[in-house]
């Protein structure tokens, strides 16, 4: 506890580090305060009876900590610029346009953010017109407000609110700590978290408070399992030959290609769950014209259903493979290598070291891939077992890789900033990745 406590200490001397700490919780209680601002039009006292957390889309409220069910100016957060951006990364692999442009440097990244932008716009504007429709009735707006109106002027409050909220993210980049979009998302996920600990211990009763014990104890070790697998890398041993400049000999030194087992991250379960919203949708518009489109729309809206987990999972896999295919270049390593004068021990180089890092890759990608689709099926599980929906979420799925990747983000940065100060860091036994390790290019990013 003193060892902690000085890490603490240690941690606010550093003026830079300081300010950048205390930017980051202001611009998140900007966030957190947008949350609760209900839309122009809208009678807050309706909105608990009016919004729908039952259904399947208290998974996108989780996202977006609440926010989507309290019909508020952030209903959207950020999650358009993430469906932008997951559109922009596809076209730069799949456009030879977008391609020339990620070469491009800085200039590149900066046309490619614009672009990002203004699609977020786009996508803003479409999203809200389905959100409005699924949770704003007509008897939840205040008396002689007109539909189309509020339509449309809601449509662009939430516009430019999942824009203020890009800007929030942007600046918790430059001026804070972390990557500010994935701040976002967290701190939302992270502030159902207490709620759902109420609600389960109060299910629970005082009856139930061994199997609340035995819940929480089965999370830690989920959230210990999680931790070491995001950050589970298969090390690829690389040799540069020394090469002598002047008087000097340079190379000759041993380094690693890491290859993360979930080289995909969360992508998979995003691309997974968005079709996962359609069968549902699609049955809905004609179940009332056939029985077998209600069943379908009943089975995919119900989370714990075995087709719905089924499908899920076999999607998530093929997923994982798709995005793990697309983010790591076997070909691009094993020629980046080449012009650096490195090779792999016992391989030749060019095709056969672009063969062997692909086979590899292949073979970690499959465990990782399982061990995603088990991830995202486990809050169904947890709630067939009896634990509260919202608890549930916490258990697997979403909420908990970006919770976890954004966590071991924030230290590892807040350990670089320690480590230059020549402070110890947060961890004495460096076990964070990333804290010394001398590693070759992995990616083509």
């Amino acid at each position: 506890m003193k060892k902690f406590i000085q890490t603490i200490k240690n941690i606010f001397s550093i003026e830079d580090l300081r300010i950048r700490i205390l930017n980051t919780i202001g611009f998140l209680l900007i966030f957190r305060l947008g949350s609760y601002v209900v839309l122009p039009g809208v009678d807050p006292a309706s909105i608990e009876q009016g919004s729908n957390k039952d259904n399947i889309l208290g998974l996108l409220d989780t996202l977006v900590g609440g926010a989507f069910s309290n019909v508020s100016i952030f209903g959207l957060g950020i999650m358009p610029y993430i469906s932008a951006s997951i559109v922009l990364q596809l076209l730069t692999f799949a456009v030879p346009y977008f391609q020339k442009l990620q070469k491009e440097g800085e200039s590149g990244r900066k046309k490619i953010n614009q672009i990002t932008r203004v699609l977020t716009i786009f996508i803003t504007l479409a999203q809200s017109v389905g959100y409005l429709a699924a949770t704003v009735n007509q008897e939840m707006l205040f008396p002689g407000v007109d539909r189309a109106f509020f339509t449309i002027s809601a449509m662009l409050i939430l516009t430019a609110g999942t824009m203020f909220c890009m800007w929030l993210g942007e600046k918790i980049t430059d001026k804070g700590i972390g990557n500010g979009i994935s701040m976002l998302i967290m701190v939302g996920i992270i502030s159902r978290f207490p709620q759902a600990i109420v609600v389960e211990g109060a299910a629970k009763g005082m009856k139930g408070a061994l199997p609340f014990i035995i819940e929480l104890g089965v999370l830690f070790f989920i959230v210990m399992g999680v931790v070491m697998l995001t950050q589970a890398t298969r090390k690829i041993p690389v040799q540069y030959a020394k090469q002598v400049i002047g008087n000097k000999v340079y190379g000759g030194q041993r380094q690693y290609i890491p290859l993360k087992v979930i080289a995909a991250g969360v992508m998979p379960i995003i691309f997974a769950q968005s079709i996962m919203f359609l069968p549902a949708m699609v049955a809905s518009m004609f179940s009332d014209t056939s029985d077998f489109a209600g069943s379908i729309g009943a089975t995919f809206s119900d989370f714990t259903s075995w087709q719905y987990n089924l499908t899920f999972a076999v999607l998530i896999i093929l997923f994982t493979f798709f995005y793990t295919a697309l983010s790591v270049n076997p070909n691009q390593i094993a020629d980046d290598m080449k012009r650096n004068g490195g090779f792999i021990p016992g391989i030749k180089p060019g095709k056969q070291t672009s063969d062997y890092i692909d086979d590899v890759l292949s073979r970690i990608t499959l465990p990782g891939a399982v061990f995603l689709a088990a991830l995202a099926i486990l809050p169904a599980i947890a709630h067939v077992a009896g634990v509260t929906r919202d608890f549930s979420y916490f258990f697997g799925g979403t909420s908990l890789l970006i919770m976890v990747g954004v966590v071991l983000d924030t230290l590892q940065q807040i350990e670089s900033y320690l480590l230059m100060r020549h402070y110890e860091g947060m961890m004495q036994s460096g076990r964070i990745k990333g804290r010394s390790e001398n590693v070759a290019i992995s990616s083509s990013n």
